[in-house]
């Protein structure tokens, strides 16, 4: 495959919510569901700039635009999904072990997902951990 074609598709999952990002070469540009990054709340827009951050820090100037469609889960979730596809695509796309490796030492959650999930309810109790009361009389 030519530079000037190469598509890279990653996707990251938490939770429920689901994420795919499509990388290609361009000029910086940042969609998540179609809205430019700068649009997203501001906390949301700084964990999605994370990845590229260090990602110039190790590589210099990024020339790659990345769409990312996320489903499912709630607005957090679709975040930390969004992030690690786009962590996963670029480590694919740059083809470059610094790069990993400064991924892991940041955050080991832009390259692996958190598999935790919420824990089933037991039969005949009100949560997953809490017992139902008895009282000995």
């Amino acid at each position: 495959m030519t530079e000037k074609t190469k598509k890279i598709i990653a996707s990251g999952k938490r939770k429920t919510a689901v994420a795919r990002a499509v990388i290609t070469p361009g000029s910086g540009k940042i969609t998540v569901n179609k809205k430019d990054k700068n649009q997203l709340m501001m906390f949301d827009k700084l964990k999605i700039e994370e990845p590229v951050r260090i990602a110039e820090g190790v590589l210099g100037k990024i020339n790659f635009d990345v769409a990312i469609s996320v489903k499912g889960g709630g607005e957090k979730s679709q975040i930390d999904a969004a992030r690690l596809a786009l962590a996963k695509a670029i480590s694919k796309f740059s083809e470059s072990a610094e790069l990993i490796n400064a991924f892991l030492k940041y955050d080991r959650n832009l390259l692996v997902a958190d598999v935790r999930r919420k824990e089933q309810y037991k039969p005949g109790d009100s949560k997953a951990r809490k017992m139902r009361q008895s009282s000995k009389r």
